[in-house]
């Protein structure tokens, strides 16, 4: 894992798929998971995926709160 990565999460979007124009840091646990039963794309987006995956599994998405802060999204 590079560090860069954490901020992508908080910054990249899902590009396809029942939650496409999520960001990725705010993706369902249960999402995360089929994911990981089913395997991960290829590519960055199979990378943030499954990093975001450990990360909520292990009880750890309040790590990306200071990054969340400094990445603030606007609402639509």
């Amino acid at each position: 894992m590079k560090p860069e990565h954490l901020e992508l999460l908080v910054t990249r979007v899902m590009p396809y798929g029942k939650y496409k124009g999520r960001l990725i840091a705010d993706l369902p646990g249960p999402y995360l998971n089929w994911y990981a039963n089913k395997g991960f794309p290829p590519g960055e987006t199979g990378q943030l995926l499954a990093l975001m995956q450990e990360i909520d599994h292990n009880g750890l998405a309040s790590l990306l709160e200071p990054l969340r802060k400094l990445h603030p999204r606007e609402k639509p």
